[in-house]
């Protein structure tokens, strides 16, 4: 089942695991379906708030007390936990308040979070406001769009849209593959 029809059929609680493990795409396509009348976007933005919350505070804690063990078990978090740990010598506010947004870093930066000297107290006030601005633009940018593209799909005709489809598929494939080209060239890593 796709995520969008996980998020129409389960709504909220799908919405709630999704940005709990880790979420930008469930809540962007939740924030389409608030624009569509099935959520309410006040509900989308709180429930994505607390569950990036509780997972990012879960991974934190995870990092203080197991950060050595988990990185001996999963090594491919080594190399993105080491990046995140060297960049936090001085700039730990604004890693805390923007490493939602960071590609790759959703999980090993909490982790490395949790495993530096920050106070758990300190991360959990800046944590909760990244979360809560992380919540509010991918759920209204989902809003905004899904009224758009909800407009723009009803004036395509059908072979409009099946090659609108192909493309956005195409384009897709092209970045999959670059990426792929891209940690062959570095040499696997990511």
């Amino acid at each position: 089942m796709s995520v969008a029809g996980l998020i129409q059929l389960y709504g909220y609680p799908a919405l709630a695991l999704g940005t709990f493990l880790e979420g930008e795409t469930v809540l962007f396509i939740a924030g389409v379906a608030a624009s569509h009348g099935q959520l309410a976007l006040s509900d989308v933005i709180a429930v994505a708030t607390l569950a990036s919350l509780a997972g990012d505070q879960l991974y934190f804690y995870l990092g203080r007390w197991y950060g050595d063990r988990l990185l001996c078990r999963f090594p491919s978090l080594r190399p993105r936990t080491e990046r995140v740990l060297a960049y936090l010598e001085h700039h730990h506010v604004s890693l805390i308040l923007s490493v939602r947004f960071l590609y790759g870093l959703r999980i090993a930066g909490p982790l490395a979070l949790g495993m530096s000297s920050v106070p758990g107290v300190r991360y959990l006030c800046l944590n909760a406001l990244g979360a809560l601005v992380w919540a509010s633009l991918v759920a209204s940018l989902g809003y905004g769009l899904g009224h758009t593209l909800g407009h723009l799909f009803g004036l395509l005709r059908h072979d409009e849209r099946l090659l609108l489809a192909m493309l956005l598929i195409a384009a897709l494939l092209w970045g999959w593959l670059r990426r792929g080209l891209r940690r062959i060239g570095e040499g696997g890593a990511d």
